[in-house]
């Protein structure tokens, strides 16, 4: 915001696009897709069944729904096999390779958990457990 404005539109900056990763989080970080690229990084190529057990509590409906967007997005790579029985592989693309050293800045960063759930705490002892 400005300061004789007090709007982002009357300086030019659209609400939606005044924070540069905004788009980014909504795109890696939507439910499902962050452990769906994980398992694809970690583990390689996977045909549906065995990237559903990797997830584990993702339903079948669900688990395609991600595959096709990140599909879409450039992230995954969906390998249709013509044989008998039909057979369907998804790998990480490069594009989603990318998001490599992102994972791993936050893999490091998860050592700050513990303090994240005592802040809470606090905060909730504080707030005599309004702070939800």
């Amino acid at each position: 915001m400005t300061e004789t404005t007090g709007s982002w539109t009357q300086r030019g900056v659209d609400p939606e696009n005044a924070c540069p990763i905004a788009p980014v989080v909504d795109i890696v970080f939507s439910r499902w897709t962050t452990p769906i690229l994980w398992a694809l990084h970690e583990y390689g190529r996977q045909r549906f069944v065995e990237l559903e057990r990797r997830i584990g509590t993702i339903t079948p409906k669900v688990l395609t729904q991600r595959l096709r967007q990140l599909e879409r997005d450039g992230l995954v790579v969906r390998t249709y096999h013509a044989e008998v029985p039909p057979r369907v592989e998804y790998e990480i693309s490069e594009l989603g390779r990318s998001l490599s050293p992102l994972f791993a800045a936050l893999s490091e960063w998860s050592v700050h958990l513990g303090e994240v759930e005592r802040a809470r705490v606090a905060y909730d002892g504080r707030e005599g457990g309004r702070g939800r």
